[in-house]
């Protein structure tokens, strides 16, 4: 009988490098939020890919930054949180990146006691001669990790590494039940199609003052009705959500409720509405309730 292998393999780099596309990639469903904007993992989420003799627990954690204000810095702590409970590391890196913005972070990595697979990414947009040099760039750099060159958005490698992880895994027995897919609830989901949105259409400072409540998440036999708070810290900030005559909420809504019907495989009926939470990115207390807190 075969042994039962079960671990975390948790995703780290700088912000954009392309982590939430290859955790997608090996899961198979948008759990993560992807977009070409740089922060949009604000979590870590947890997703989940059952074998019959396996089960790896993927967590895609936020690109490390230099925290501006508390946010940004509980952000942090769910990647100081992913070297704690590793049994694989990957360490990401885009083909054209020199190191890590953080000095403690690297040094955790070329000190790891856990394997490393160090990933440098987006390979489609470079030369032969140049993923070559960088590859004896990063062996010299982290000598501790299995370099792999790849492509998360066209696929390249991914199978490869795969089954590298799967080989590298720990005998355990399974974490969580075989038919789940993530150990995040359902309005997680919801908050994330509306906040990608909002990625996606508004500039500047918005998308980063913005957290998405579902306030209320009903499912019925042929649909489910969810309404969602759009918080945003300042009045100015809530006109713009808004738009004209209301036509930027309303593409945000239909929109969302498009991906989340993709998600659910059911109809949804969605209630979108705008409040200002002044400050909120710096209130412990918000943060706490929006998850970000232990």
């Amino acid at each position: 009988m075969t042994k039962h292998k079960a671990g975390f393999v948790n995703i780290i780099g700088n912000p954009n490098v392309g982590k939430s596309t290859l955790m997608n990639a090996f899961i198979g469903e948008r759990l993560s939020i992807i977009t070409s904007k740089a922060q949009t993992t604000r979590h870590r989420i947890l997703g989940i890919v059952n074998g019959d003799d396996f089960q790896i627990l993927f967590s895609d954690t936020p690109g490390i930054i230099k925290p501006a204000y508390e946010l940004q810095a509980s952000m942090m702590d769910f990647v100081k949180s992913a070297f704690e409970d590793a049994d694989i590391l990957i360490y990401m890196v885009e083909i054209g990146e020199k190191e890590l913005k953080d000095e403690a972070f690297f040094n955790k990595i070329t000190n790891s006691a856990v394997p490393v697979l160090l990933l440098i990414n987006k390979i489609d947009l470079s030369s032969q001669e140049e993923v070559e040099e960088k590859v004896g760039y990063w062996q010299e750099k982290v000598p501790n990790a299995i370099i792999y060159p790849i492509s998360a958005l066209r696929n390249f490698n991914v199978e490869t590494i795969f089954e590298k992880i799967v080989e590298l895994l720990p005998e355990s027995p399974a974490f969580y039940p075989k038919d789940q897919l993530t150990d995040k609830p359902e309005r997680f989901f919801v908050n994330e199609a509306i906040r990608e949105k909002i990625l996606i259409h508004y500039k500047k400072e918005i998308p980063y003052a913005v957290e998405i409540d579902t306030e209320e998440f009903f499912e019925e036999k042929n649909i489910i009705k969810i309404r969602s708070i759009i918080m945003v810290e300042r009045d100015s900030q809530k006109g713009i959500i808004i738009g004209h005559k209301g036509a930027g909420l309303k593409r945000v809504g239909t929109e969302a409720r498009r991906d989340l019907e993709k998600f659910f495989g059911k109809k949804i009926y969605l209630e979108l509405y705008v409040k200002v939470n002044k400050n909120w990115r710096n209130n412990v207390k918000q943060l706490r309730k929006f998850g970000y807190k232990d």
